[in-house]
């Protein structure tokens, strides 16, 4: 059956609700855009036409760059070490599409190790679908954080001069990097951009991403600066997926009460064990079965919003343009119907005789021309932006990856769960073993209960639940399965070195920093 919407009407995508287009995200690319917009103060600017030579940067293009820099002085010992030179380019300094097949595989950038990395890069295989606009607006939640990790990735760049700051004591992968950039001009056009003028409609959340990149940071002297820039990589796609996770669940709600200012209830129970058949994975698979089954709730909401703006005549520009969406949709005015009636019997009178019947069908138990427009839309437009949501989650969630926080097997008796990668179990206790004094930062040790208090608290991510109300009534297997998720939650963290229990005291058995800071 073919609707035929308008533009206006098929457009899902709505930067005050979240500015991602529902797409296969990479997250190289995410930060390679977000250094972009970082450089352009929230401007993403047109890259100028390259020469036909130079249309496309491949690996031999980069040879050729460091030739040269030979040449000059500026290295030593490429042509002497040909192969290993380009292993080093290969897996260090560029990021690739198909990477392994030689047929297929291209450079898509420079490496996001440094802010000016987005200079070198083949734009088409470096889309990252505005998922660095949504981090941007996230980071604007806190101007001085935002500023001081620009800071942080600019580092060993002079931008008056134009060259390298040799006294940085940069690491040779983001030296490599400067050198390749150092005689590309820039070659861009500067483009408008609204960003600036929105505000993150789960502003909580954005602050919180805020405060992890400011915990992160204290670091910045402690730890090399690949490993802190791979957990800030880290936990960006961490919180884009519980930005998104979290819209899923209450962007309905906001609509039923007329506000975004709600109680944040959302939480999720991570399997720790890492076995597809534990008790933990069971209640955990329960849990992304549950946001999986928000998630047509949350296009329709979406598609609801955007129908509203429109017929308010309200940009989608300003953040206070949503609020009065959100109130209109809770007490609609006595005329907001003969809008949506016009609307309604255009979509109609376009389909054929047989479709008409199909969609009489559909809409028949809708009481108001509204619900029907909106339901007509939904029946064009939403399994595909269903299909898509859940493919954007996988990627922002990491699935699979010890990054991230969500597994699936290969079998229907092992579908999707939240669980805990090392890597992120990692980059988590390094930002939940500071404390803030007087806005200083001091390192302290936990014990487990504390910890696993903390990421509840801090993230909704449940270890232990038998204090949460939904397990208030739980039974014996329930009970088991969280002693079962506490201690798999500790050989974890055995396993990435911070915490042994070796003593019997109670009091030793503690998460303990790997990096002491005193007041810094």
């Amino acid at each position: 059956m073919a609707i035929k919407l308008n533009k206006e009407e098929s457009l899902f995508r709505n930067e005050l609700i979240f500015t991602v287009d529902a797409k296969a995200i990479n997250i190289d690319n995410t930060m390679v855009n977000l250094f972009m917009l970082l450089k352009h103060n929230g401007n993403r600017p047109k890259q100028r036409a390259r020469s036909a030579e130079n249309a496309f940067i491949e690996i031999h293009t980069l040879k050729k760059v460091f030739t040269k820099l030979e040449e000059d002085g500026s290295i030593l010992g490429f042509k002497d070490n040909p192969e290993a030179a380009e292993l080093w380019m290969r897996s260090n300094l560029v990021n690739m599409v198909y990477r392994g097949n030689i047929d297929k595989e291209k450079v898509s950038s420079l490496r996001p190790i440094h802010l000016e990395c987005y200079r070198v890069r083949n734009a088409a295989n470096t889309r990252d679908y505005n998922t660095a606009d949504q981090v941007y607006l996230m980071l604007s939640a806190n101007p001085t954080v935002k500023e001081d990790l620009k800071d942080f990735l600019m580092e060993g760049w002079d931008q008056t001069t134009n060259k390298i700051n040799a006294n940085n004591g940069l690491d040779v992968d983001s030296l490599g990097l400067l050198h390749i950039i150092k005689n590309v001009k820039p070659g861009f056009l500067e483009s408008s951009s609204n960003l600036n003028q929105i505000y993150p409609i789960l502003q909580k959340q954005a602050e919180l991403f805020c405060d992890d990149v400011r915990r992160l940071l204290v670091y910045k002297r402690l730890i090399p600066r690949n490993v802190l820039i791979d957990y800030l990589k880290t936990i960006t796609s961490f919180h884009l997926s519980i930005y998104i996770q979290k819209l899923i669940h209450l962007l309905p709600k906001m609509i039923e009460s007329g506000t975004s200012d709600i109680n944040d209830d959302w939480n999720i129970v991570l399997d720790a064990t890492d076995n597809h058949e534990s008790k933990a994975a069971k209640i955990a698979a329960n849990d992304a079965e549950s946001l999986i089954n928000k998630v047509y709730d949350y296009v329709k909401a979406t598609f609801q919003v955007n129908a509203t703006l429109r017929r308010l005549k309200l940009d989608k520009n300003n953040s206070e343009n949503i609020e009065k969406a959100l109130q209109v949709l809770k007490d609609k005015p006595s005329d907001f119907e003969i809008y949506f009636e016009t609307q309604w019997d255009n979509l109609y009178n376009s389909l054929e005789e047989e479709d008409k019947l199909m969609i009489e069908d559909m809409v028949r138990y809708e009481d108001t021309y509204f619900d029907r427009y909106i339901e007509t839309i939904l029946k064009a437009r939403g399994t595909y932006q269903y299909r898509y949501h859940i493919q954007l989650i996988d990627n922002l969630s990491q699935k699979n990856n010890e990054r991230g926080f969500m597994a699936q097997g290969r079998s229907r008796k092992h579908p999707r769960r939240f669980v805990l990668g090392t890597r992120l179990l990692e980059t988590l206790v390094q930002i939940l073993v500071l404390e803030s004094k007087d806005n200083q930062f001091n390192t302290r040790t936990l014990s487990i209960e504390e910890l696993i208090q903390s990421i509840r608290d801090r993230y909704g991510l449940v270890i232990n639940g038998l204090n949460e109300d939904r397990f208030a009534d739980a039974d014996l297997q329930t009970h088991l399965a969280f002693k079962e998720n506490v201690d798999a939650f500790k050989r974890k963290l055995r396993q990435i070195g911070f915490y042994n229990d070796l003593s019997d005291a109670y009091i030793l058995q503690r998460i303990r920093p790997r990096y002491e800071l005193n007041a810094q």
